[in-house]
């Protein structure tokens, strides 16, 4: 399974996997892809600092990857009480009236708590950059599309590519047009933001449509060996994976323990294709999340409509941690892809890199088996 990207990023597989925990991206790249950690959860640039040097120092030395959240367009910014000012009160009150009828408990007073997520904000995401900057890493990737025109310069100095995720085809010609090396066509079926085309349509129509001017990536519905073969055959250069490495046993964040998975992934182990919904409720632009009795509240004549970005965000930043406190898998707040269906047990990182290279091995025999050879020896 060789491709550009490959060769170009120096990995043995064209398979990036996308994941907010440094554990699971660092496995990514040692069993032989890149592994590219989001850094939207970190508030604190120090705190990023020493999970990079981690990083630095755990992946043997192989490539790996961050993602930043930046908007294109700058969205209001301020003070975590400056923002919480522009929060209307009835949202609070629709906020805390579903938590007490869902069975939320409160946070526990005795301990100290995390404030809302800040990486939605233009200038922390901008302070990702520079501390990512001072490591090894190999790629930035943006969730929200291209960065501004002195990022891309900036990063492009340093030497590291820049990739960007698209939903439709204007979106991947903005990024060229801007200087990103790698489009990330991310159809419908994927989890967190994403746009309203099916992967099967979109990475054609987006790689028709740069032709040679940028690399591919596919994203959106992979977790399978067939599923990557589909993707190249598509024309794409690599996959963009993230929702499936929420069920390696690497994966610590959310409560996940030695003895057992954590609630959020008790409930991706339950779930099906169907149970996932597109939604502005966590972060104020569209993105998919599991379907729980929590999303369903929010789809409630009664609810308020969504707030924009990053106030939705900071609105539902407690309720997540209490919810994630709660440890209730009908009760979970969390994006992921329709791709849950596939996701039934816990595994090793690099197991399942082995079942997704040997799957794309039998694919891609299988369709050789289908080629016409009564021509041959001619």
């Amino acid at each position: 399974m060789h491709t550009s990207l490959s060769e170009k990023f120096g990995i043995e597989y064209p398979i990036f996997g996308f994941t907010p925990s440094e554990h699971v991206a660092a496995a990514i790249s040692r069993a032989g892809g890149l592994g590219v950690l989001g850094c939207v959860r970190f508030n604190d640039p120090g705190e990023l600092e020493e999970v990079l040097t981690w990083m630095d120092e755990n992946t043997d030395g192989k490539p790996y990857g961050v993602d930043v959240v930046m908007p294109a367009k700058v969205p209001t910014e301020g003070t975590p009480s400056d923002l919480d000012s522009l929060i209307p009160p009835e949202h609070r009150a629709f906020v805390d009236r579903t938590l007490t009828e869902l069975g939320v408990p409160p946070l526990d007073s005795g301990i100290e708590h995390a404030e809302g997520v800040l990486g939605w904000l233009h200038s922390v995401a901008r302070s990702h950059v520079d501390v990512a900057l001072g490591h090894r890493i190999a790629l930035i990737a943006n969730a929200l599309g291209s960065p501004p025109k002195d990022v891309i310069d900036r990063v492009h100095e340093k030497g590291v590519p820049v990739a960007a995720l698209a939903g439709a085809v204007e979106h991947a010609r903005r990024h060229v047009e801007k200087g990103v090396d790698i489009v990330i066509a991310q159809g419908y079926e994927a989890g967190g933001h994403t746009g309203e085309i099916a992967s099967m349509v979109l990475v054609p129509e987006i790689v028709d449509a740069i032709g040679d001017s940028a690399a591919v990536l596919a994203a959106g519905g992979i977790g399978s060996g067939r599923q990557v073969a589909a993707a190249l055959s598509l024309g794409a250069s690599g996959v963009w994976m993230g929702s499936y490495w929420l069920t390696t046993s690497e994966y610590k964040l959310g409560g996940a323990s030695p003895e057992g998975p954590s609630a959020v992934q008790q409930a991706f182990l339950r779930a099906t294709s169907s149970d996932t919904v597109r939604s502005r409720i966590y972060t104020g632009k569209p993105a998919r999340l599991l379907k729980t009795k929590w999303t369903e509240a929010w789809s409630k004549p009664d609810a308020p409509a969504p707030l924009p970005m990053p106030l939705q965000n900071l609105l539902v930043s407690e309720a997540h941690q209490r919810i994630a406190a709660s440890e209730d898998p009908d009760v979970v707040a969390m994006p992921v892809g329709q791709i849950v269906g596939r996701m039934n047990e816990i595994r090793p990182v690099a197991e399942v890199m082995d079942e997704l290279v040997a799957g794309f091995d039998s694919a891609v025999s299988r369709l050789d088996g289908f080629r016409d050879r009564s021509h041959i020896g001619e």
